[in-house]
């Protein structure tokens, strides 16, 4: 068995979901550094941070939760990018493996449907940025509601411009950004502290919580949050790291890169919000919002600049790379990688993202843990298989062809769809016991842990037996 000739497209296969070519691997550590400074450094990890100090963290207990939960998070991103890396497979294809070669496509458009919301909500904020900008070099435009609507779907047509170029168009981008979006970041922290009179004010205000008790009825929850930020790509990591030079590069750059990121350019977010507290009197959660309040348009104009690349650096790498390929796996034939982005961009648009973030809310409470615990489960299911089943051993052709290893029953794995349905209802029945409540606080953490046990228990026979198969045939 083989796989099949790049060009051809099959059930299984296009030049899209082929394995990477050693020429096609070129990204380094500094890319993946790059890659996750781009994307960190965005506005929704802003309104992230800020979060945690309008809901009353002090600025110490807010960096720890968001150090915290990217190091919790940057597990399962190393453990699914492994796979990536060795096969340069990319996350449709990884979880054939434990899902079946039909069954794939259930996780794989649970990932999809969530990233899509994502993109939505990125094209809404870039055209918020668009429209604030306007606003500075023609004030008349505040009053003129289309405008709005304008840029919006002007920065959704710029996105779908750069799908269209492909996937090293990204890594060109994020290149370059990286560094520059770090420049205006500090820029902007710098111009923020001038206002506030330094740092003392600005990280002065202390915790709001009177008891251990309150921080943590507080805390939990927003720790899955920290962590259902990322749930997206520690599923669809693969889809990166098929274009690692090594798996060192990818380990490294990520493990650096996550955290390190996240960290600082959450320290600007609290650093910011805190400072518009003294400046104006209130939190201001949106720098969107909080550079409205100034009148300096030239700091301003740049500021939103930055936002603008930010945004559209995140809203690529994280929102379209992933569910183009989970979109294509669909129907490989029919469904190439760009057509692939295009249906994200117009399910994007169907998703209605100005509800989505319609209050502070819906964005923690709502869309950031409802969600981790739908891909939770299906991150402990991938680990699991791979790490604890196979041993990080995988049949290449296999995933590409019907009837081997990977067929389980008619293409799809029915312990893999058991325990996924197990890890998805106990991490949200939370939602409708309230008394079980705080199951969905830890929806991610509990969603993961449940649908891993259910799956090995369900599994390890099966899997082993095949190993053993597979070691008679070589």
């Amino acid at each position: 068995m083989s796989l099949p000739v790049r060009g051809d497209a099959t059930a299984l296969y296009n030049d899209d979901l082929a394995p990477t070519t050693p020429a096609q691997r070129t990204w380094g550590t500094y890319n993946y550094i790059a890659l996750w400074f781009s994307m960190s450094m965005e506005v929704t990890t802003y309104m992230l941070a800020s979060s945690l100090i309008a809901g009353g963290m002090n600025w110490k207990q807010a960096v720890g939760t968001i150090l915290l939960g990217n190091m919790i998070v940057l597990i399962p991103m190393l453990l699914n990018a492994h796979a990536g890396a060795k096969y340069g497979i990319p996350f449709p294809v990884f979880v054939r493996a434990s899902f079946g070669l039909r069954g794939a496509n259930v996780p794989a458009l649970l990932r999809a449907i969530v990233a899509c919301g994502w993109f939505g909500i990125q094209s809404w904020i870039g055209g918020q940025s668009i429209v604030a900008m306007v606003n500075v070099l023609w004030p008349a435009t505040e009053k003129m509601p289309w405008v709005l609507w304008a840029c919006f779907l002007g920065f959704w047509l710029l996105n779908m411009v750069v799908v269209w170029r492909g996937v090293e168009s990204i890594r060109f981008l994020q290149s370059f950004s990286a560094p520059f979006l770090l420049t205006m970041s500090l820029f902007l922290l710098g111009w923020m502290v001038h206002k506030a009179g330094g740092f003392g004010p600005m990280l002065s205000a202390p915790s709001k919580f009177q008891t251990t008790g309150a921080f943590l009825h507080f805390f939990f929850p927003m720790l899955t949050a920290m962590v259902g930020y990322w749930a997206t790509l520690s599923l669809n990591i693969p889809d990166f790291t098929r274009y690692a030079k090594s798996q060192e590069s990818q380990i490294v750059g990520q493990a650096f890169g996550l955290p390190v990121a996240m960290a600082l350019y959450s320290f600007i977010g609290i650093a910011c919000t805190s400072a518009s507290t003294v400046v104006f009197g209130e939190p201001i959660w949106s720098p969107i919002t909080l550079l409205g309040r100034f009148h300096q348009p030239l700091v301003a104009f740049l500021a939103l600049v930055s936002i603008l690349i930010a945004t559209l650096n995140v809203n690529i790498g994280a929102n379209v790379v992933s569910p183009s390929n989970d979109f294509s796996n669909l129907a490989p034939r029919l469904i190439s990688f760009r057509t692939g982005g295009l249906i994200t961009g117009f399910l994007g648009l169907a998703m209605m993202p100005w509800k989505l973030m319609a209050s502070f809310g819906s964005y923690i409470f709502g869309w950031l843990v409802g969600y981790s615990g739908l891909l939770g489960p299906v991150a402990g299911i991938m680990v699991a298989d791979y790490f604890f089943l196979r041993h990080k051993r995988l049949e290449v052709d296999a995933l590409y062809h019907r009837g081997g290893p990977y067929e389980y029953s008619g293409g799809i794995n029915p312990r893999a769809m058991v325990a996924l349905v197990a890890g998805v209802f106990v991490a949200l029945i939370g939602l409708f016991v309230p008394s079980l409540r705080w199951l969905y606080d830890y929806a991610w953490f509990v969603g993961f842990g449940m649908a891993a046990v259910v799956y090995l228990g369900l599994m390890r026979g099966v899997v082993k037996k095949a190993v053993q198969e597979e070691v008679v045939r070589s």
